[in-house]
């Protein structure tokens, strides 16, 4: 079959087999479409294994000459035995036509393998590239057959947040992990540059910056964090840290466009800026000495600074896109400070909402007018969102539907499904992070765009992103072991169609990629041996309380709202938690009461024990009780204590379970259990009061 009548039947066969999915796929992400054997003049051939260890003839047609660069570069690493020529060969071949509007998307590509070579249409380079990984996915699993896969993305951002202020990574690390993306088809690496922890970019204009703020001691974020947060002088004994000069970033930029992934830097403003306004404490609110956190939007050297930052950020990031941060701002030394209140009074604004919206807004011109966009976390809706702005959804779906209703583009990465610096596995076999519990399986389930979403509103949505910060991950090992396999699914969730996917199917080929990576040196987690979740948790328990009345005490009454889980029905439906606090199973307290409540059986009844779950986990406050004490009565007035547990809490680094309860023999209606919280600030959770 001579090339162009191939290229033809193969835009017909993707026309009308539109509607077929992935069948017996080694591809990850799983592609649009996969068909195996090909058809000519209504004679069809079944699927024969293709020989992908020949020598191949490597053709290029509507490519210019950097994109054959990189694509044949990309050919070599998927490991084909390839020499370009000039003109498609007979056989033996892998040709490459790209040309606007031969298929569905840019960044799609439809590839047609026969026994005599490879064929690939395009609409772009970058098509043509996503093309490659797939052959080299082929090839790594041993498994090309004759047929044709048609394949676009479902998104057009697909990302990973990599976080090297809370502990730097150097120029190489960085490049392991854009590799790894790109065999994946993402095609956004969001570069986390600044923060508290350290300043990682170098800046001409503003040299304190790298020659201080990007400097601490001691080296692990959490000691600096319990010390103090000293920043000192580079060369300075123990002074540890680093930042990438303008060349390292220049070359980091070529590497991954090399990839077709755009990186996207961050410059943390106003909020998330202690080590800006240390090293240049002048921008501080009212010029107060005391340490802070939020820039001061009343001086006008506060924005000279930060539009001279980014003029230099700009020669350096050709993105469309640049992320300013905007979360978390504290805004208490502006309601204090005497430029701010000019600059409120001036501009006519209410509150220190508008006050950053304020900021938001000028920044936002100023990038505009250099033909760039802003981007920031889902807090830049305060106060008014800026006319062009793009708003990454980090705190939950609604800011990101909030502002896809409102006609602004949207990043999904909520924090229950896209926050990998959780535990992927039981948290006791795991190091000490943020806490929490956040499974493969859980990551995967994510929908950036819910039914029940007008589609209107769903066009809005650009795509999702991983986050992966680093408090507590200090080794670069560490940091591919948290990052992968959770990136995959993150990958899978942006490029394929939701009935594509499936979870089951994807588990085992991301153990294929999981095996893979260990083999070429890379760190992740062997998801093959994975614990899973809580035992507790994988049935609902029976027992005699279940669907009983639970009446909350004061003042425990006050569950807090975010951790409501089923409301007063909690603590007897029946429901054992997770691994995770976050999971609409347990139950948070929090204040000056701990847990107090009373079951009513309904009447008299023989109890042989009472006991009930809480969790430690430290870093976000979660503390295990300091007491229990556990009462009965017959009448619901006069109650007879039956147990007092007692029990020392200790600070420690790993999550932590245990049961608090009693046994005997008993005849009661009523039960009143009730948790004591210790000496440390924060959180009871308990999952559910179990009656046998």
């Amino acid at each position: 079959m001579r090339i162009k009548s191939i290229i033809l039947a193969l835009v017909a066969t993707l026309i009308c087999c539109a509607e077929l999915s992935a069948q017996n796929s080694q591809i990850t992400p799983v592609p649009a479409i996969v068909r195996g054997g090909m058809c000519d003049d209504g004679v069809c051939t079944p699927a024969v294994p293709f020989d992908y260890s020949q020598p191949f003839k490597l053709s290029f047609e509507g490519v210019d000459a950097v994109d054959v660069q990189r694509l044949e570069a990309a050919a070599v690493a998927a490991g084909l035995d390839v020499q370009r020529v000039k003109r498609p060969a007979k056989k033996g071949y892998i040709h490459f036509v790209v040309k606007p509007d031969m298929i569905h998307d840019d960044e799609g590509y439809a590839m047609v393998t026969t026994e005599e070579g490879v064929i690939v249409t395009a609409n772009t380079a970058a098509g043509a590239f996503y093309a490659l990984q797939t052959m080299r996915q082929l090839v790594e699993s041993g498994d090309w057959q004759t047929g044709i896969i048609g394949d676009y993305p479902r998104f057009e951002y697909r990302g990973v947040l990599i976080d090297i202020s809370r502990h730097f990574r150097t120029v190489d690390f960085l490049k392991r992990q854009i590799d790894m993306m790109a065999r994946l088809k993402m095609n956004r690496l969001h570069l986390h540059l600044t923060d508290a922890a350290g300043w990682r970019l170098e800046i001409e204009s503003y040299p304190r910056l790298v020659s201080y703020a990007a400097w601490r001691t001691p080296h692990d974020w959490k000691g600096w964090s319990n010390s103090g947060c000293r920043y000192v002088d580079q060369g300075s004994e123990g002074a540890s840290g680093g930042y990438l000069t303008k060349v390292e970033a220049r070359e980091l930029v070529a590497y991954a466009a090399d990839r077709y992934i755009t990186i996207i830097p961050e410059i943390e403003m106003p909020g998330h800026s202690e080590e800006v306004l240390e090293a240049y404490p002048e921008l501080k609110c009212s010029h107060k000495p005391e340490r802070q956190a939020d820039l001061c939007i009343g001086k006008e050297t506060t924005f000279e600074m930060m539009q001279a930052i980014l003029d230099e950020v700009l020669e350096i990031f050709p993105s469309e896109y640049i992320h300013i941060g905007g979360d978390e701002a504290g805004k208490s030394s502006w309601k204090e400070c005497e430029d701010c209140k000019r600059r409120m009074q001036e501009e006519d604004l209410k509150d220190v909402d508008e006050l950053q919206s304020y900021m938001i807004h000028r920044i936002e011109e100023y990038l505009n007018s250099k033909g760039r966009q802003i981007i920031g976390w889902d807090e830049i809706l305060e106060g008014g969102l800026a006319p062009n702005a793009t708003v990454m959804s980090w705190r939950g779906e609604e800011g990101g539907h909030i502002a896809a209703e409102a006609g602004h583009k949207v990043v999904m990465s909520p924090h229950g499904y896209c926050y990998i610096d959780a535990p992927q596995d039981a948290p006791y076999s795991q190091r000490e992070s943020i806490g929490g519990y956040l499974p493969l399986e859980k990551v995967y389930s994510y929908e950036p765009v819910p039914e029940t979403m007008p589609r209107e509103v769903g066009e809005y949505i650009l795509g999702v992103q991983a986050n992966l910060w680093a408090e507590f991950i200090v080794e670069d090992s560490h940091y591919e072991y948290m990052l992968w396999p959770r990136a995959i699914a993150v990958a899978e969730i942006g490029w394929s169609q939701p009935q594509n996917r499936d979870y089951a199917d994807f588990r085992e080929r991301a153990i294929m990629i999981v095996d893979r990576m260990i083999e070429e040196g890379y760190t992740p987690f062997d998801l093959k041996n994975e614990i899973g979740n809580r035992p507790e948790s994988k049935e609902d328990i029976d027992h005699l309380a279940r669907g009983k009345k639970v009446t909350y005490l004061e003042p425990s009454r006050y569950y807090a709202p975010k951790y409501a889980a089923a409301y007063d029905a909690t603590l007897t439906d029946g429901k054992r938690g997770t691994w995770t606090y976050a999971d609409e199973r347990w139950q948070g307290f929090l204040g000056r009461g701990g847990v107090d409540v009373v079951i009513d059986m309904e009447e008299v009844t023989t109890i042989r024990s009472i006991s009930a779950d809480f969790m430690q986990i430290c870093g976000p406050g979660v503390f295990m009780p300091c007491l229990v004490e556990i009462a009965i009565s017959t009448d619901g007035e006069n109650y007879t204590k039956i147990a007092d547990i007692e029990h020392e809490v200790i600070i420690d680094e790993l999550p932590s379970f245990k049961s608090f309860g009693w046994q005997g023999e008993v005849e009661a209606r009523y039960i009143r259990y009730k948790a004591h919280r210790s000496k440390y600030t924060g959180f009871l959770f308990v999952d559910e009061i179990v009656v046998k």
